[in-house]
């Protein structure tokens, strides 16, 4: 049993870039989903597939390196709010990851945006993750 499902979700992805594997499986929930998607539209993954199984379903993340370097797009992956301390910002709170460079993942009202997403929209949320 998984107590925080978005660190190991985060976590996966992590080892599975330290160990230079092209794919890693993460079992799905629509919160996962969504930030998979995320992470595909800034350009952190390559491709990603949803699959169906008996139980909750997989995501199947391609990760994405640089050709040359064999370095990995996503330098890191920093897990804010934890179920032991919720992390919540509203719109000119949020902070810019790596002065814009970076991608902050809100939970919001509207749905689970990015910060930029966020502060267009003029909704504040928590703040489930920063990505360099």
């Amino acid at each position: 049993m998984v107590t925080d499902p978005i660190a190991d979700f985060l976590t996966r992805i992590r080892n599975a870039q330290l160990a230079g594997h092209r794919l890693v499986e993460i079992p799905a929930s629509n919160l996962k989903k969504r930030m998979t998607e995320i992470l595909y539209d800034q350009g952190y993954i390559l491709k990603y597939k949803f699959e169906d199984d008996t139980k909750q379903g997989l995501i199947k993340i391609a990760l994405k390196y640089d050709p040359q370097t064999k370095q990995a797009a996503i330098r890191s992956l920093e897990r804010v709010s934890r179920p032991g301390l919720r992390q919540y910002a509203k719109p000119a709170e949020i902070k810019r990851v790596i002065n814009g460079l970076g991608v902050a993942i809100l939970s919001t009202s509207k749905g689970v945006l990015t910060d930029k997403q966020a502060k267009a929209q003029n909704v504040g949320g928590e703040v489930l993750c920063y990505i360099s």
